[in-house]
């Protein structure tokens, strides 16, 4: 009975886990609009996140999300600025979004693009069909991880969580935080808005807590 509620909780948490990451992916996808701000800050999502994490980088993102949009006119500005300066491809772009701008540098025998690609092909799926960006982009890495927590949390057959577990956990290790520390590292530099900090750190922290519960 413990093992079967233990495993109901580390389910509820999976799925609140991937809610904070839609949200954190769609910040980094385009440029943040009336409804993200209003969903997120206004409503007061951000200062009652659906988790609690006792790991450090999950503590100082809900710290610094909880503080970082006061008045919801003059933040979403700020938060629009940011995302030109950091991500937009007319801008200056001083936060790459891409793993291969980041892993590529490192091991040219293995682009980054084709072996995400691989995973994607083996579970079916083609990011083109919605989105217009690089595959290898942090956003779409991420709408894949959820789509797989997804599919995760919906199985009743213990095998099938295991094995797919192990793929998760792979697909963490391989093509996200084999370079998303350093990004972070770029966002807490680069990063005028606390909106954006908090959201690196978010991004960091949700990945290392979901490869925690299912590890």
């Amino acid at each position: 009975m413990q093992i079967m509620k233990r495993d109901k909780e580390n389910i509820n948490l999976l799925k609140a886990y991937n809610m904070l990451l839609y949200f954190a992916g769609s910040m980094i996808m385009k440029e943040p609009s009336d409804e993200c701000i209003n969903d997120f800050w206004t409503r007061g999502t951000v200062k009652n996140l659906p988790v609690k994490s006792s790991n450090p980088r999950f503590i100082k993102a809900a710290s610094i999300l909880r503080d970082s949009c006061r008045d919801k006119d003059t933040c979403r500005e700020k938060m629009v600025a940011d995302y030109r300066r950091l991500f937009d491809s007319d801008g200056p772009r001083l936060v790459p979004v891409c793993e291969s701008e980041y892993t590529d540098r490192l091991n040219d025998d293995f682009p980054a693009r084709t072996t995400v690609d691989e995973f994607y092909r083996t579970y079916g799926w083609n990011p083109d069909q919605h989105h217009h960006v690089p595959h290898d982009h942090l956003g779409i890495e991420l709408l894949f991880l959820t789509r797989l927590t997804d599919k995760f949390t919906s199985f009743d057959d213990e095998p099938c969580m295991r094995e797919l577990g192990k793929e998760i956990i792979r697909f963490i290790n391989l093509h996200i935080l084999s370079w998303v520390p350093a990004w972070n590292d770029r966002m807490q530099q680069h990063a005028q808005s606390e909106c954006y900090k908090g959201v690196g750190y978010l991004i960091y922290a949700c990945i290392e807590d979901i490869r925690g519960i299912l590890s």
